[in-house]
């Protein structure tokens, strides 16, 4: 049977959506101190709650040591780590279910990427107490205590997230963040039961994944949606922290935990492939889960014909990045049949439909993006920028 974006899609616990495509989590540079949800945050949400028919919230860390994560001087990342974070938690969910799509927030500790932190003069956290030469500030091992006690406040945030209304919680296990130091072999050096061999190497993963199962199967709805998201391969030149052959490893342990989808961060667009490979990342994890867990791809989709091509060979579900950036009304479009006026380049006239909060237009008004890939037409745009954030680095 072929594939249609416009596809009706059940998960294993019962949720539904009406077509294929997700908004993945995407930083929008919009929090308040210690990540609380802004106006900015709340009308950027609002915007897109179209976007998709599964919209997952960017990145909120769990526990005060897990963040910021954000560029120094620029708004903060969101964060989730006590409940006085309720409300504006519950402010973003309305915002995003607003239109009947369903709302998923990811949650998170960034171990050592955490440089709002440290710019704090705060401590930061990671498996191993490393020397990493990519770091303006050094890091400290933490203790069997506080990886126990991190592992708890995954559950706590996965509480918060169903008292305040979101569909379901996406576990961020990629992009250098804690759980993926953990699993690197580069970053765990550890001796204990938390690092050594791919097992020992796979514990705290696979300890977060319990603890909030069990808070899903204490408190919430039975259609409550669960994500893992993996970085499917961690190589730097010569320096590997792991393979795919590792990370479906670790992948076949968390869907023994019956998760609803394996979301894939991909640089190299929703096609890429392990070197030496006939096949996709998305055709590989695709074999690993089986019919009834989903996989989600990400990379480099900004038309419907390329989201099209992704879900007939690569995938189950397309998740649009950078497209919804330019396009809060990407999913909507298609679901309508009108995918043909998806707009595809940023432009000075787009911008104002675009929602951006002033922190990603200011990201997206340099040259170098902060670090984020850039998008189509961003060069007609760079003249906009205002370096309002930029003295306070």
């Amino acid at each position: 049977m072929v594939k249609r974006l416009t596809d009706k899609i059940t998960f294993r616990h019962g949720a539904t959506i009406d077509s294929r495509i997700v908004m993945p989590p995407m930083l929008t540079f919009s929090g308040a101190e210690d990540g609380f949800a802004t106006e900015d945050t709340i009308k950027y949400y609002e915007a897109r709650s179209k976007a998709a028919s599964l919209l997952i919230t960017e990145y909120h860390y769990v526990t005060p040591t897990g963040g910021p994560c954000s560029v120094p001087g620029y708004p903060e990342q969101l964060g989730i780590q006590d409940d006085e974070h309720l409300d504006s938690i519950k402010a973003i969910a309305k915002a995003l279910k607003k239109d009947g799509n369903k709302a998923v927030l990811q949650i998170h500790h960034g171990g050592r990427e955490a440089m709002g932190r440290a710019a704090k003069g705060k401590e930061v956290l990671a498996p191993s107490g490393i020397d990493f030469s990519f770091l303006s500030y050094p890091v400290r091992e933490m203790t069997d205590a506080e990886i126990e006690n991190i592992i708890k406040d995954f559950g706590k945030a996965t509480k918060r997230a169903i008292d305040a209304g979101f569909d379901g919680v996406e576990i961020h296990g990629a992009n250098h963040y804690l759980i993926q130091q953990f699993f690197s072999a580069t970053s765990n050096i550890r001796e204990d039961k938390w690092g050594g061999s791919v097992e020992k190497r796979m514990t705290f993963a696979l300890e977060v994944v319990k603890e909030v199962k069990r808070v899903i199967s204490e408190y919430a709805p039975k259609d409550f949606i669960v994500g893992y998201r993996i970085s499917p391969e961690e190589i730097h030149g010569s320096a590997v922290g792991y393979t795919y052959k590792e990370s479906t490893q670790l992948i076949a342990e968390v869907i023994k935990h019956e998760f609803d989808y394996i979301s894939l961060s991909i640089w190299g667009g929703y096609d890429a492939k392990p070197k030496d490979e006939e096949k996709s990342f998305g055709q590989i994890f695709k074999e690993i889960v089986g019919e009834e867990t989903k996989i989600i791809v990400v990379g480099s989709v900004f038309n419907e014909k390329d989201a099209k091509d992704a879900v007939e060979n690569h995938t189950d579900l397309i998740a649009v990045g950078r497209g919804t950036l330019i396009d809060p009304l990407f999913g909507q479009k298609i679901k309508n049949g009108k995918g043909e006026t998806i707009i595809s380049k940023i432009s000075p006239e787009q911008l104002k439909y675009t929602y951006w909060t002033k922190g990603l237009q200011e990201a997206f008004t340099r040259k170098d993006s902060l670090g984020l890939p850039p998008l189509p037409g961003q060069e007609s745009i760079l003249y906009l920028h205002e370096s309002v954030f930029e003295t306070e680095e």
